[in-house]
């Protein structure tokens, strides 16, 4: 496993495990496999439905708490401050944990405008010692030029859909240079069409490797952090299995070039939902 610092002298696996869409019934085994593999980032989120799963996982896993970096996220109705100190401490609840090593915040929901508030909430949880590290999922350029002006605590990451279709080439570079990693969501673009792309393909055969974990090895040569979701125990075995080889300068070059801005998700500034 490879491991990034944040900006607060955080550690965090690079490569981490999502749940989204996972049933909450389905989620101890699932996690238990991912644990089992290697696996020791979660990422839920409230709004997932399965925290309680995630949280019986953990507390069967042979792994010490210690050792596994746990992320949820506050949803976009519990948004606000007292709302989101309180969704906080039902998460908790949830997944049996007095702690998160990461809480973030879901979606912007610009149209409300209360993502600051929000944050405001994430900075006390933080300073009292009762998460580990905070940041956010969503955000555009324009929203994160907000946080860094209104509040103290510089986000240590910003969760957003990514892949070779959507590189985020210009979000990357801002939150490069404001030391905020970027984690990538729907890395494998749900399963689609990317992992048929011509040039994903001839790479993989080259390596040996599968387009997955070519496309994969392409998000963490990119320094960005990586949370693949699978159920099928060989496919969370098949994409842990992307540190014993490397994509090589020409490789990362043909997939730069498969951006086509193409989402599969919503976009930030229009996604209002509660």
């Amino acid at each position: 496993m490879d491991f990034v610092t944040l900006n607060n002298g955080l550690k965090m696996p690079q490569l981490g495990f999502g749940v989204w869409q996972v049933e909450d019934e389905k989620a101890a085994a699932v996690v238990s496999k991912a644990i089992e593999v290697g696996y020791t980032s979660i990422d839920t989120a409230m709004i997932y439905k399965n925290e309680k799963g995630v949280g019986k996982a953990i507390a069967q896993a042979s792994v010490p708490r210690e050792q596994l970096f746990i992320t949820t996220k506050v949803w976009n109705s519990d948004q606000g401050y007292d709302s989101t100190l309180r969704a906080y401490d039902e998460s908790l609840e949830r997944l049996g944990l007095d702690y998160v090593d990461l809480y973030l915040i879901h979606w912007p929901t610009p149209a409300y405008d209360q993502y600051v508030d929000t944050y405001k909430a994430l900075e006390k949880l933080y300073r009292d010692g009762r998460v580990k590290a905070i940041g956010v999922c969503n955000f555009d350029i324009e929203h994160l030029e907000r946080l860094l002006n209104e509040c103290e605590v510089k986000p240590v990451l910003n969760q957003v859909e990514c892949h070779p279709y959507l590189a985020q080439n210009e979000l990357k570079e801002f939150c490069a240079k404001h030391d905020i990693f970027v984690e990538a969501w729907s890395p494998l673009e749900q399963g689609g069409e990317v992992l048929k792309d011509a040039a994903v393909l001839k790479i993989a055969e080259a390596h040996g490797k599968t387009p997955a974990q070519v496309v994969l090895r392409w998000h963490l040569q990119n320094n960005s952090i990586v949370i693949p979701k699978s159920v099928t125990p060989s496919r969370i075995e098949e994409n842990f299995q992307v540190f014993d080889f490397e994509l090589t300068a020409a490789d990362m070059a043909e997939i730069n070039k498969l951006d086509r801005n193409q989402r599969k998700g919503p976009k930030p500034s229009e996604m209002n939902m509660r």
